[in-house]
């Protein structure tokens, strides 16, 4: 059977590439930078204060930019290249034209979709590192960390975990979407951070109202529905186990968020609309390493779960466990995703489906991919076992990773500029840091505006306007002056 003139290969689509394949990596890649931006870009702005909103919004943004570049110089090649050590690729430019258009090391993609979607799991990585440093650090120290982070240590869990030839990877780990390697990562890495940087100030730390719930929920949406190309895409084909990822992953997220506000109805009294994000950002991370291995009703398990167990560590256990307070966590990054992707790993552990890894890995070796429940079900408990114990291996070295590497980063650049802002910077916010702020209100507009708004205008006006709030004061006496 000849096929149709639209599928014949030609020089740029040669016989290994899947038309069909490629759209929806590219596809699932972009929904995934959706998530960064403007996702998190608008969530972080505006969950914080008022006078953080640019600060926060801006370091999403800069990470996103910043890792791109580190990714394509090097960090590509390090995390999915040839072998360099056990645990790390060689380091290795990803720009020129003929590797960027010969295949991938995996699926029927050119090497310039793959550096594309695995881009945006770097970045997001990072942007979800920066929740847990909100409102105090130094910009200066953000910009050096973002690259320096991105290079040793996100690339040792990745190339660990992802690769094929990574040592976690050879040992069996399930990781299907990066519950280890961006969840527990960041989580890890967040409050490692948080550590050293320092807590904000105690104004900020006692009351750190969101100044613009609304927009909050516009971020927390693309946030979720961008994690259909997140899960969705991590088979690299367009297969049945996609789908099935996707709809395990909106369920879960949908049983987690539902579960959190009920207790915090129970608890508190109030269905907390924050409560109900943080619950959605659980259910997300938690279903992450299992999405395409388990079946349906595991995933509202672990939903049931992601709901009421990060939920206690965040709103009990960190109250009364003395280092937990110790840490200025400004978005709980440590309960959302290292709490959320260490349960879903050890879950998918559990409960991963042998079937459904043979669809996923497409491996002559797959057998050796089963959930202890599945185990026991099979009369293969010692596999199960085995399962169980390398997802518990892979928490443990997540961990170690990410807490060294991100303690001697934070350590080096403290030698060069300091981590935490000064207190006065802190107790200005935005306009000390950026000499810009989110919200124009009556006359804020004049007295903040940017020298960079009027590059166009020959004589623009200076930002000082004593004759407009004497305009303003006249216009109010006239009005009430008014004979009624």
């Amino acid at each position: 059977m000849s096929l149709p003139s639209n599928l014949h290969p030609d020089e740029a689509s040669p016989p290994w590439l899947n038309k069909g394949d490629n759209s929806w990596q590219l596809t699932a890649a972009t929904l995934v930078g959706l998530q960064s931006v403007p996702g998190l870009v608008i969530l972080y702005g505006s969950i914080v204060k008022k006078k953080w909103a640019v600060n926060s919004a801006f370091m999403a943004l800069y990470a996103f930019a910043a890792v791109l570049i580190c990714w394509v110089g090097w960090g590509y090649r390090m995390s999915f290249g040839d072998k360099f050590i056990p645990f790390l690729g060689m380091p290795n430019v990803s720009l020129d034209a003929q590797y960027l258009i010969d295949r991938a090391f995996l699926g029927y993609l050119p090497n310039a979709t793959m550096i594309y979607f695995q881009f945006v799991f770097a970045a997001i990585t990072l942007i979800l590192i920066a929740g847990a440093l909100l409102g105090r650090m130094n910009f200066l120290a953000w910009m050096l960390f973002v690259p320096l982070w991105v290079t040793f240590s996100y690339t040792i869990t990745a190339y660990s975990i992802w690769c094929p030839g990574g040592w976690l990877a050879k040992r069996g780990l399930i990781d299907y979407s990066g519950g280890y390697v961006i969840h527990l990562s960041s989580g890890v890495a967040g409050f490692t951070a948080a550590y050293w940087v320092g807590p904000r100030t105690t104004r900020d730390r006692e009351r750190f109202p969101p100044n613009n719930i609304l927009l909050m929920l516009a971020g927390a949406g693309l946030l979720w529905m961008g994690w259909t190309g997140f899960n969705g895409g991590d088979p690299y084909t367009v297969s049945t186990d996609a789908s099935l990822a996707v709809l395990n992953t909106h369920v879960c997220t949908a049983t987690s968020l539902l579960t959190w506000l009920i207790l915090d109805y129970i608890f508190f009294g109030k269905p907390s609309v924050v409560g109900a994000t943080q619950g959605m950002i659980t259910g997300l991370v938690c279903i992450t390493p299992a999405a395409g291995v388990v079946q349906g009703w595991a995933a509202i398990l672990m939903g049931m779960m992601s709901g009421s167990i990060p939920w206690y560590t965040m709103m009990v256990l960190h109250k009364k466990v003395w280092f937990l307070k110790q840490v200025d966590d400004t978005m709980a990054v440590f309960h959302t995703h290292a709490v959320a992707g260490s349960l879903g790993g050890i879950l998918t552990g559990v409960f991963a489906v042998p079937k459904f890894n043979r669809l996923f890995y497409m491996l002559t070796d797959w057998q050796h991919y089963i959930g202890l429940f599945y185990g026991f079900h099979d009369g293969r408990t010692t596999a199960g076992f085995r399962q169980l114990g390398v997802q518990l291996l892979g928490i443990l070295f997540v961990v170690f990773v990410h807490a060294t590497m991100t303690s001697i980063i934070c350590l080096l650049i403290s030698l060069v500029v300091p981590l935490r802002l000064s207190e006065e910077a802190l107790q200005t916010g935005d306009d000390a840091i950026h000499g810009e702020e989110a919200y124009a209100l009556w006359g804020d507009g004049e007295r903040y505006e940017s020298k960079h708004n009027s590059v166009y205008e020959e004589n623009a006006r200076p930002p000082s306007t004593k004759g407009d709030d004497d305009c303003f004061k006249t216009f109010w006496v006239n009005l009430l002056s008014r004979p009624r």
